[in-house]
């Protein structure tokens, strides 16, 4: 298992039509968004989450958790945690939990940057969001 600091991490947005992929790694505090996951009712294709773990190995699991802007906590709140707890029920690889208020905001922002409108699909936004998710936990651990 690769030192904390240099693990290879993946990040979700939970949505309940989608749901957000990125994959990130310590060292560089990046991320790289993948194809977002579709959901019905918040639950996604287990198969399809399998072949993610399969392939990235991830040491680490941070699932974004959508709180109010006063830090009080929404419906989708409880789902995000179920969902949480599920991956780390089936893949036994520690979830951490990362406050994901203006995720979205700061993905659709950065995707206009690069490239307009055009850029702005709902699967790109939600894979972005989960990139912008894995950033925040960085920050988080580690400091500015």
């Amino acid at each position: 298992m690769p030192d904390i600091g240099s693990r290879t991490v993946l990040a979700f947005d939970f949505g309940t039509k989608s749901i957000g992929v990125a994959v990130g790694q310590e060292i560089t505090g990046t991320a790289s968004p993948l194809a977002a996951l579709k959901a019905r009712d918040g639950i996604p294709d287990w198969n399809v989450i399998e072949k993610l773990y399969e392939e990235w190995q991830p040491q680490l699991v941070v699932v974004g958790l959508p709180l109010n802007m006063d830090g009080t906590e929404q419906e989708v709140t409880q789902r995000a945690k179920k969902f949480a707890n599920r991956l780390h029920g089936r893949f036994k690889v520690a979830v951490d939990l990362c406050d994901e208020r203006l995720t979205t905001t700061d993905a659709k922002s950065m995707l206009f940057e690069l490239g307009g409108y055009k850029k702005l699909t709902k699967e790109k936004i939600d894979s972005v969001s989960a990139c912008v998710i894995f950033t925040s936990w960085v920050e988080n651990q580690y400091g500015d």
